[in-house]
């Protein structure tokens, strides 16, 4: 079954207005709800950012699609209090919510004033969250307390007191082969960003090993992708979209250590529409698009989030489930 979602930009929208484009997304044929947990903004320009489990909350009421947060469980958030969150969102929304986590931005992450650590032990604490998270929501469904004491993380004898009665799925975002391999042995399904063909073929394997070393079938986990792209009635327009709104999109270096939307706005100064080749696909053409798309199902994804990265949302909303959703397949 194709699954083509949206990704709510809760940087470039006000909350209001994000849970009405994800209602207008489902009535043209979108499937449900991504969103990330920003506490800021890539750019000051995009000017937004808006609580995650708030507005998916919201969106809940207007829609009946899936619904999925991606945050990081680490540095502002202790694990047990993501996974309240995400247990009370499926409690109050069965069968519809996902959990994505992350190993955090210092974007987002810095502002508690913690120290910000490198990849390995972002990564390291990340799957520290999961253990925990996966402990409490089995232990609440078997009505007992559970505890835990980590390198990084404590938790002492609790359970949850509110959960569904399914444990949401647990998705690991990652980008990297190894991590992959990790997020295969030990969550329930990968999410993860749009690349060129080739790297995104290395992650779903390295991710299909590690679910076979668990004994499990990579076959029955959930593998979801986030695609930018940017689409516009004219080609000139979607260039100026993807430079105004997603310069992001054409940092061709790591981002994860830089902690002011006014750095990234420096730096958006520098980008170029070449930068973003191979990155975020720019075409008036809807049908070029669809072969993008198409390309990331024949992949093996499941599951597919779509960001147009300009403010012509509704424009592109009807054009899209018009155009190209109808034409996927799988």
């Amino acid at each position: 079954m194709v699954t083509i979602g949206y990704a709510a930009m809760l940087e470039q929208f006000a909350p209001r207005e994000a849970v009405e484009l994800a209602a207008l997304a489902e009535a043209h044929g979108f499937s449900g709800v991504m969103a990330a947990d920003h506490f800021q903004p890539w750019t000051p320009h995009q000017g937004q950012a808006a609580f995650v489990w708030n507005v998916l909350a919201a969106t809940a009421e207007h829609t009946t699609g899936d619904l999925g947060p991606v945050t990081a469980p680490t540095f502002r958030w202790h694990p047990a209090v993501v996974a309240q969150a995400s247990a009370t969102l499926a409690a109050m929304n069965p069968g519809r919510h996902w959990l994505g986590v992350g190993s955090g931005e210092a974007l987002n992450e810095h502002v508690v004033g913690g120290y910000w650590p490198e990849a390995a032990e972002r990564i390291n604490r990340m799957f520290e969250a999961v253990e925990i998270i996966k402990k409490l929501f089995a232990g609440s469904l078997a009505g007992r307390d559970v505890k835990h004491s980590g390198t990084y993380f404590k938790l002492e004898s609790t359970r949850l007191w509110t959960m569904p009665e399914v444990a949401p799925e647990i998705l690991v975002a990652t980008a990297g082969p190894v991590t992959a391999r990790r997020a295969g042995r030990t969550a329930d399904g990968l999410i993860t960003q749009a690349a060129p063909v080739e790297r995104m073929g290395s992650l779903l394997t390295r991710f299909a090993d590690g679910a076979r070393e668990s004994g499990r079938d990579p076959g029955q986990m959930p593998k979801a992708l986030q695609l930018h792209l940017s689409w516009a009635p004219t080609h000139d327009e979607a260039v100026a979209n993807a430079l105004t709104e997603w310069p992001v999109g054409g940092m061709r270096f790591p981002r994860s250590d830089i902690r002011s939307p006014h750095d990234f706005a420096q730096l958006a100064r520098m980008v170029r529409p070449e930068d973003f080749e191979g990155r975020l696909l720019i075409s008036a053409d809807p049908d070029e698009h669809r072969a993008s798309i198409q390309r990331y199902l024949d992949l093996g994804f499941d599951r597919i989030y779509l960001h147009n990265v300009g403010r012509n949302q509704s424009e592109w909303i009807e054009t899209f489930g018009r155009e190209v959703l109808p034409k996927l397949v799988r």
